[in-house]
């Protein structure tokens, strides 16, 4: 799984994909790391890193995400390109959308070209996963300034397609 974290302010791209042994491997912005990751209770986890352990909780108050690492209170954002809300939230946003592939694929088709116009829910590009093809949409109307990818390329999850303004 790819997740964008804005902490402190500043934007980390981490990879999360089991491992063998009930082990985790965690890459923080290109950066590998094995971990040992117990869920306690809910919204309590333990990690294990590098031999040292960390108890860390989950505060998801609903005005602020944060991390609690021993005395330290960490805040956090999500940002990630599968999740519903976001997308939903993009779609009554003004300015420019980012349209980012939400699974890794093989891009089909185009729908449509650069500088056209597009509906809000009209189709903007066909990605192929796991034998099934996916049509991406627009969230809202705008104009598509931007196509980023061409026909057979590969795209990972988070990718960046299209932007739409």
């Amino acid at each position: 799984m790819k997740l964008q974290l804005a902490i402190e302010g500043q934007m980390r791209q981490i990879d999360i994909e089991p491992s063998a042994n009930g082990h985790w491997r965690l890459r923080l912005d290109g950066a590998s790391v094995i971990a040992d990751v117990s869920l306690l209770r809910p919204g309590v986890l333990s990690l294990l890193i590098a031999g040292q352990s960390w108890r860390v909780v989950l505060d998801d108050h609903p005005s602020e995400l944060a991390l609690h690492v021993g005395p330290e209170r960490i805040p956090y954002r999500i940002e990630d390109p599968r999740s519903l809300r976001q997308r939903r939230r993009a779609a009554g946003a003004d300015g420019p959308i980012t349209l980012k592939a939400s699974m890794p694929g093989r891009v089909v088709r185009l729908l449509i070209e650069e500088g056209e116009q597009v509906a809000a829910h009209q189709g903007v590009l066909v990605i192929e996963a796991m034998k099934m093809q996916n049509e991406l949409k627009s969230p809202r109307e705008g104009r598509v300034t931007h196509i980023r990818v061409s026909p057979g390329d590969t795209v990972a999850s988070g990718d960046t397609l299209a932007i739409i303004e």
